[in-house]
């Protein structure tokens, strides 16, 4: 039971903090809109990271149904605020490259200091 409930408080915790972090700190070029989306975005990609599935272009087009495209205009502002790191990695086929993320590490250890002990 206490390990659900410390699994809902982090989850409830990462959202608040994403929120405030996006929404409160917009950049000079940016609309409400897209801050919108970028915590929608961070929201998916935590819970892709809670699943231990690759945070990949074409993993994170397969669950949003957007277009590459669509995928990269979201995640740039994301890697730009430092709340995303970028790595490539061989793409499925072993033959080209595939952009692979991960949520910042600073953010997760900020948010280790949520949790109860």
């Amino acid at each position: 039971m206490t390990s659900t409930l410390n699994t809902q408080l982090h989850s409830l915790s990462f959202a608040a903090f994403i929120l405030h972090e996006i929404m409160d700190n917009p950049k000079e070029d940016e609309t409400p809109q897209s801050r919108l989306k970028q915590v929608g975005m961070m929201s998916i990609l935590y819970i892709m990271h809670q699943g231990h599935q690759a945070l990949t272009i074409s993993n994170i087009v397969e669950i949003t149904k957007l277009t590459r495209m669509g995928v990269s205009e979201v995640i740039e502002p994301l890697l730009a605020r430092g709340m995303l790191t970028e790595t490539f990695v061989k793409n499925s086929m072993g033959r080209g490259k595939a952009r692979q993320f991960e949520i910042s590490p600073q953010i997760l250890e900020r948010l280790r200091s949520f949790q109860p002990k």
